[in-house]
């Protein structure tokens, strides 16, 4: 088969693929198409956390599942070989006949790690490799990170204005970016499995913190709060019982927990950091063991610079608004002293730099 039609179909597991963004993690997000005498006569994709995998859907909606023999299937990531909540997609591979297999991503899992490719080609079938890598790598960014550290990816967001100010010196920030660039937001929300923000956030702004998109899932909203200042009657406590919130917080006053406790409230005590705030490193250890996979950071000022020095941002995206607010008491996204000279600054790694109503969206890696 040549590149061409490699790509053609590969292009279109990928599609599949991102069909389950906010339904899976933190399983991975994988497409598949089966492919008889130049014609796809099946595909699928993983939709729901448990159900079945992309390889599983694609030949259950193969009509005539005779036709499974001998064809072709392009699939985003290595098919798994062990027993999970289903069993072995390989091995489905294998039953049902497929003779040729177009893999994107090798599955870094050591559960998996090349071994689904091993057991397909022990069976016979023949095996590529490495199709439209790169392209298939990006959409699993999240679960790479986390099946080989144990801990979430962490994407930091921000809306700044020209002059780098993400609120005016009363507090007020609605709204900094167009609505295009708000409705991006919402995506990722139902994208990354958790959200977290600072008290002073909560405090000052009151917010939901959910998805508005119709169908979208909502994060589970975490909340650092060193001292625990979170007010009882704020939004994220009053509606933990539909949406939950989890609190990192230093504070061991039993009697003050319990109140957030008989709401409904995760409390979890990660230590505290040198400067005396919520050690943010342990933080991720703790959501990771809890399977939260990705977290949006949606953190003002003082909660994005213990983040980036902390090192647990692995990637960044802000939004430019073509406006000024001037003044230096207006709140900037990144606070505190800052570095100390140009050399020591965080560098974004493979920026990218695109339009988006009338903001500029810039994001890269760290």
């Amino acid at each position: 088969m040549d590149e061409k039609t490699q790509k053609k179909y590969m292009e279109l597991a990928i599609e599949l693929a991102l069909a389950g963004e906010g339904g899976v993690n933190p399983n991975p997000l994988v497409g598949a198409v089966i492919v008889k005498d130049d014609k796809i006569i099946g595909s699928g994709y993983h939709a729901l956390y448990g159900d079945l995998h992309a390889e599983r859907n694609a030949i259950k909606s193969v009509q005539d599942k005779e036709l499974c023999k001998g064809a072709t299937m392009f699939v985003t990531l290595e098919p798994c070989s062990h027993q999970g909540h289903q069993p072995p997609c390989a091995q489905a591979l294998i039953d049902y006949g497929i003779k040729e297999v177009y893999i994107g991503s090798s599955d870094p899992n050591p559960k998996v790690s090349g071994r689904g490719i091993k057991m397909l080609e022990d069976a016979g079938i023949t095996v590529h490799t490495n199709v439209l890598k790169e392209e298939c790598d990006a959409i699993n960014q999240v679960f790479f990170h986390y099946i080989t550290t144990k801990k979430p990816y962490v994407v930091m967001k921000y809306a700044q204005t020209l002059d780098g100010k993400i609120a005016c010196y009363t507090g007020e920030s609605k709204w900094v970016s167009s609505e295009e660039s708000r409705a991006e937001v919402q995506k990722l929300r139902n994208k990354y499995k958790g959200i977290m923000v600072g008290v002073g956030t909560v405090i000052a702004d009151n917010p939901s913190l959910t998805c508005r998109l119709e169908g979208g899932r909502n994060p589970i909203r975490i909340i650092c709060d060193t001292n625990l200042r979170t007010p009882l009657a704020s939004f994220v406590v009053e509606s933990t019982e539909q949406f939950q919130t989890i609190i990192a917080t230093g504070c061991d006053d039993e009697e003050r927990l319990a109140l957030y406790r008989k709401k409904g409230v995760k409390i979890i005590n990660p230590g505290l950091n040198d400067k005396g705030h919520v050690n943010l490193d342990n933080l991720m250890n703790l959501l990771g063991e809890m399977e939260i996979d990705g977290i949006l950071l949606e953190g003002g000022g003082s909660l994005n610079e213990s983040a980036l020095e902390s090192g647990i941002v692995n990637h960044l995206i802000t939004y430019i608004a073509p406006k000024i607010f001037g003044g230096k008491d207006s709140k900037t996204a990144v606070e505190g002293m800052g570095v100390e000279s140009p050399s020591s600054a965080y560098i974004l790694k493979n920026p990218i730099i695109r339009r988006l109503g009338e903001d500029i969206v810039i994001e890269g890696d760290f």
